[in-house]
């Protein structure tokens, strides 16, 4: 007996049809209410609009470069149910860095607002096959289409979503996820910050992130919420609308550099911001101390841990706040559709207290990379995603990280894979060896330090180093600090000690701050 594959997910449509009238998105962009019969029909336009381009947009790549639009999670709803695959790729990287990704991507289209068009334009030349093209005006063209008629997502293990992040070999790679991998990502995220119909919440994340697309957009439209979409963070404007009675918004979401700039603030005032069920962190683990101070002011704090290939793993239960305040360092217990272990180097269970690396187990799981046929499948691990960082859990069932994989550190929300920076660094002729940290920064959270040995009879600078990494990594990549030594600490099988390092950057910074 054949079973059939089963049906995907679509919240949009449901919702549509049991609350048409309630408010969907406010978009603060171009001005626009759409309730959720308008988004509906908004997204079988653009499902016209991309048929209109592509005579069967099964399986093609749909690529996204710009800032927060109303246009991108249409288009993300829209290739769902025409079986594309969407791919949001990170306006902050060069064009170098995006070159790659579009022409692994291989995109039929390539959509960019005004600012980045001609980055667009220039990551995809040699592309025959991609056409690039002004995200405002194809938004102009399917907003004044005949709706498509009501298509439905392939299959609930069809690919919709591309989303690209850094590997520790410094290839990016690209993680597939399905419709059912973000429904089940949006499950855990709401049943662990309460979120459901009568919430509204503030998007200020990038699109081009699993927390802006995902998180911060899907849930309120599958619990039939609202979604507020803005530009982007600007501490003063959010502070603004996050006190807003008129906007009512019950959930907000940043990294902890972000909520730390809120807190200091001169508009912050904790009393107009109580309506807030959840102010939600995650992209590097949460200061206990800065969690005490909010929840000293009466905001509840929700930290939180996931990945692009994963969507929400670990977050804090925000209906005790006092327990929050006891847990504070902790990235919380896992949402209620996964497993997590803790396990050895041999792949044994580790018991409360030890440090082990989580391993993660759920429907939400990316099934595997694209383009990467040398990864190992979800599958081929036993339905197992390994995720390389370092946890250790507590008699109570609290997570608490130890280390963000072996040698990546997080700058203002970024992941930055120091193999991708040494890489480039290698690059000059002049370079011998280069090992790449991440120190403690209190602004940042972490930034990088380049140590580096310059080639017999050669000499080499910061300078030369800076300007030789311009226009080859992203700002929030290039070291903060690059140290010119004569050799690296090496182990007898020639591997870098970056422990070592660590501790040596740790020691300058102690001795710099010391009177």
């Amino acid at each position: 007996m054949t079973i059939a594959p089963l049906p995907a997910p679509d919240p949009l449509a449901f919702q549509a049809a049991a609350q048409p009238e309630r408010i969907a998105i406010i978009d603060l962009i171009e001005g626009r209410r759409y309730t959720y019969a308008e988004l509906d029909m908004a997204v079988n336009r653009c499902c016209a609009w991309v048929s209109s381009l592509l005579a069967d947009a099964a399986g093609q790549r749909i690529a996204v470069i710009g800032r927060n639009h109303v246009a991108i999670p249409i288009l993300h709803l829209a290739a769902a149910r025409l079986g594309a695959i969407f791919a949001p790729l990170n306006w902050r990287l060069t064009v170098a860095e995006l070159a790659f990704q579009v022409a692994d991507a291989g995109p039929a289209l390539l959509l960019a607002d005004a600012e980045f068009l001609e980055t667009a334009a220039r990551s995809a030349e040699g592309q025959d096959g991609t056409r690039v093209m002004d995200i405002a005006a194809a938004f102009a063209q399917w907003d004044g289409l005949a709706p498509a008629r009501p298509l439905r997502i392939p299959s609930a293990d069809h690919p919709s979503t591309l989303l690209y992040t850094s590997g520790t070999s410094g290839r990016p790679k690209g993680a597939l996820l399905s419709e059912s991998n973000l429904f089940f990502t949006n499950v855990n995220f709401s049943l662990m910050n309460r979120v459901n119909a009568t919430s509204v919440v503030l998007c200020d994340m990038p699109l081009f992130h699993v927390v802006g697309l995902v998180t911060m957009v899907r849930t309120p439209l599958m619990q039939g919420g609202t979604l507020i979409l803005s530009r982007g963070f600007d501490p003063s404007v959010t502070l603004a609308r996050l006190s807003d009675p008129d906007l009512g918004i019950t959930h907000y979401m940043c990294v902890p550099q972000m909520a730390q700039t809120l807190r200091q603030h001169p508009d912050y005032d904790p009393a107009r911001l109580h309506r807030l069920v959840a102010l939600c962190t995650g992209g590097a683990p949460m200061p206990a101390a800065l969690i005490q101070r909010f929840s000293d002011d009466g905001i509840t704090i929700a930290d939180g841990y996931g990945m692009s290939e994963a969507g929400t793993v670990l977050g804090m239960p925000i209906s005790n706040r006092e327990r929050i305040v006891a847990k504070a360092g902790s990235a919380g217990i896992p949402g209620p559709t996964l497993r997590l272990r803790l396990v050895d180097d041999d792949g044994i269970d580790v018991p409360d207290g030890a440090v082990g690396e989580i391993w993660i187990h759920g429907p939400n799981l990316s099934p595997g990379y694209w383009n990467r046929p040398e990864l190992p499948t979800l599958a081929e691990q036993g339905g197992w995603l390994r995720t390389g960082d370092a946890a250790r859990r507590d008699a109570d069932g609290f997570y608490y990280l130890v280390d963000r994989k072996k040698d990546m550190f997080i700058s203002g929300g970024e992941n930055v894979y120091p193999a991708e920076v040494e890489a480039a660094v290698l690059e000059m002729d002049c370079v011998a060896e280069v090992a790449v940290i991440g120190v403690q920064d209190a602004r940042w959270g972490e930034v990088g330090w380049a140590y580096i040995v310059p080639r017999a009879g050669h000499s080499v600078t910061p300078e030369q180093v800076l300007a030789h990494l311009e226009g080859r990594c992203a700002r929030y990549k290039r070291p903060q600090r690059i140290i010119i030594t004569d050799s690296l600490p090496r182990t007898g099988s020639g591997k870098v000690q970056k422990h070592l390092l660590r501790q040596r950057a740790a020691d300058d910074t102690n001795s710099s701050n010391s009177p």
